[in-house]
């Protein structure tokens, strides 16, 4: 029989319908079942010998919680027989905070009309079981991590509501990034106990208390690029680790290991199984620096590894992150995933695809294709009832040619400026997702726009002695963020401006990030003709798992003091760079150590939640809250 080599996530959950992603050992039907016929099914598509389903399942009962079960050909896979954890469920919200309002994604947008019904796959018919199944899953000889524990039988879950169930008319919205995976039990944890573990623990312990009704991971979801030394050793078993690029990974087989040692610890996949989850590359899903500028791009493009990694890293994304993100109907709509399925060996269809996608960023806009094909914008849309959430690429759609760098090209900036001001009124809070902290430290900021300035030219032009030392400066120190990008900083103020005026503004305007291994709250503030109603903040939240050296927290904390303003000034005035239009002040943090933020909002009420995984002397882990503070 098959068996199930990674998942269940639970992706998409909207007041009706939800969507469930497995990986398989082998073709076969992967089915979700749920009480009172509710669920569905889907056969699964293959990409360079692995099997993956996306299974919508539909008629879910609004504002509960429905535990389900997970089939393959007919055989239950799904809960483990060793039940270590709760059943998992799927929380549906209420009509009024439904999902499946307008969203657009993968270049899809869907109109305002759209019903959670439209949004729905029709049920299909539960897949046959196998009679003569063999419940012994085949052992793993290709380096992938051992097969899931044999599930017991019979387990057909029962539904179950709670008191916090969606009923509570509240929403909570986690969020956070960087994760390395976690060490096996028996090796010394360097870098702390890990957020998400500490989260799934919490709710394992009380399952019907509070939860988070979605979580974002803003990056670095895996680390192409800085292995651990398990991995390590099953690279050293398939390749010469001398070879470049060393114990980075190199191909789509590589990468499936990534996701496998982070996504089968035992508490994540229990955490991503019953928690829907919405996901965004950051550089490290490919390599540290991905597309800081056209010299790193032209050097990289080089390499005679990059094409192989960069297309598997597209391919992967694909597969593992980026198709959870689409609504049912978008998956319905989108032409690559019709393309996928189609096929009974779909690789080369993915590889062309991922071609194209690497092929939107280039030196120069002369080269770059700045009209995405169908199914190549990886920003999308949610909205949460009246709780609009824009995720955006920060990494993928660039333009780099100097005199014109951009962070968004010219059809994403539109598309981002399209959502966010589509239905003036229609929202009362506006999100936007981005891996790269908009507002950083005034020193950082100032640092990056000085760098910029010299690799464009502005002393000794652009082929000059200070442009040569801005690059190596920008690719040595991480100056890559929006302040890196000038232009694309100031026109992102304009919007989130824009965006937070006028009849029926929002309460709120948030940029949601990570990136930068530490949390903070940063504060903008306009000038009096250009002030929003709405209430505009940077929340940061980083790492969920990971660390920050003590040079660089020092740095940090030193980058919002009044010094470190004197110092940036003095940079901007030898890059011949204005400062910003706007001010920005810090209003909580720096806090170091593995986090998560949570927002909770009610109407036009927000409160926002900073979370620290702390370990106590009982080598228990626990959540402890650093900050609690209403925003609106």
């Amino acid at each position: 029989m098959p068996a199930l080599r990674l998942g269940p996530v639970l992706r998409y959950v909207g007041a009706s319908s939800a969507t469930v992603w497995v990986e398989a050992s082998r073709a076969c039907t992967a089915e979700v079942r749920c009480p009172g016929g509710a669920g569905g099914h889907s056969r699964t598509f293959s990409v360079a010998g692995h099997h993956y389903a996306l299974i919508t399942a539909t008629g879910l009962p609004s504002g509960t919680d429905t535990a389900y079960e997970l089939l393959l050909d007919g055989e239950s896979v799904w809960p483990l027989a060793d039940r270590r954890f709760p059943a998992s469920v799927i929380r549906t919200p209420l009509p009024s905070l439904d999902t499946a309002d307008p969203t657009v994604t993968a270049g899809h947008p869907h109109s305002a009309q759209e019903t959670e019904a439209e949004a729905d796959t029709p049920p299909t018919p539960p897949a046959s079981p196998s009679a003569n199944a063999d419940k012994t899953a085949a052992p793993q000889a290709d380096g992938r991590p051992d097969a899931t524990p044999t599930p017991a039988r019979d387990r057909t879950p029962a539904p179950e509501t709670g008191p916090n169930a969606p009923g509570d008319g509240k929403l909570r919205i986690a969020f956070g990034s960087c994760r390395w995976s976690a060490p096996p039990a028996d090796v010394q944890n360097r870098v702390g106990p890990d957020a998400l573990d500490t989260l799934a623990a919490r709710i394992a312990a009380d399952p019907l208390a509070e939860r988070p009704d979605v979580l974002l991971l803003l990056g670095d979801q895996v680390y192409a690029d800085e292995t651990s030394e398990p991995t390590q050793e099953w690279l050293a078993s398939r390749r010469d680790l001398d070879e470049p690029p060393g114990t980075q990974v190199a191909d789509f087989e590589e990468y499936t290991r990534l996701y496998y040692e982070s996504w089968l610890d035992p508490e994540v996949r229990w955490l991503l199984s019953t928690v829907p989850s919405l996901m965004i590359f950051d550089d490290h899903d490919v390599i540290d620096d991905w597309n800081t500028s056209a010299a790193w791009l032209t050097e990289t493009r080089t390499q005679p590894w990059w094409r192989e990694r960069i297309l598997s890293g597209f391919m992967t994304y694909w597969i593992y992150q980026h198709l959870g993100n689409l609504t049912p109907q978008q998956l319905k709509d989108d032409p690559v995933y019709a393309a996928v399925c189609a096929e009974p060996e779909a690789t080369e269809t993915l590889r062309s695809f991922a071609a194209r996608a690497d092929a939107r960023v280039a030196p120069d806009r002369e080269t770059a294709e700045e009209t995405p094909a169908e199914g190549l914008r990886w920003s999308y849309r949610r909205d949460f009832g009246r709780v609009r959430l824009l995720m955006v690429d920060t990494r993928a759609a660039r333009v780099l040619q100097e005199d014109q760098r951009a962070m968004l090209g010219p059809s994403e900036e539109a598309w981002l400026r399209e959502q966010a001001t589509d239905g003036p009124g229609s929202y009362d809070h506006l999100l936007i997702g981005s891996s790269l902290p908009w507002l950083l430290p005034h020193l950082v900021h100032d640092a990056e726009v000085w760098d910029a300035g010299l690799c464009r030219g502005e002393r000794g032009g652009p082929s000059g002695r200070w442009a040569r030392f801005g690059e190596k400066l920008r690719q040595a120190a991480d100056l890559e963020h929006w302040s890196a990008f000038p232009a694309s900083f100031d026109a992102l103020a304009d919007l989130l401006a824009e965006a937070g005026s006028g009849p029926g503004a929002p309460a709120t305007v948030c940029v949601l990030s990570g990136d930068v291994h530490h949390a903070y709250v940063a504060e903008p503030s306009w000038p009096a003709e250009n002030r929003p109603s709405a209430r505009v903040l940077q929340l940061t939240c980083s790492p969920v798992h990971n660390s920050v050296p003590a040079y660089m927290k020092a740095g940090f904390r030193f980058g919002w003091s009044a010094l470190g303003r004197a110092l940036g000034s003095l940079l901007l005035r030898h890059a011949r760079a204005p400062r910003a239009a706007i001010k920005w002040r810090r209003t909580g943090g720096p806090w170091f150590g593995n986090h998560l933020m949570t927002l909770e909002i009610q109407g036009r009420s927000a409160r926002l939640r900073l979370e620290r995984a702390r370990l106590r002397g009982t080598g228990d882990r626990r959540l402890e809250t650093i900050r609690e503070t209403p925003l609106s």
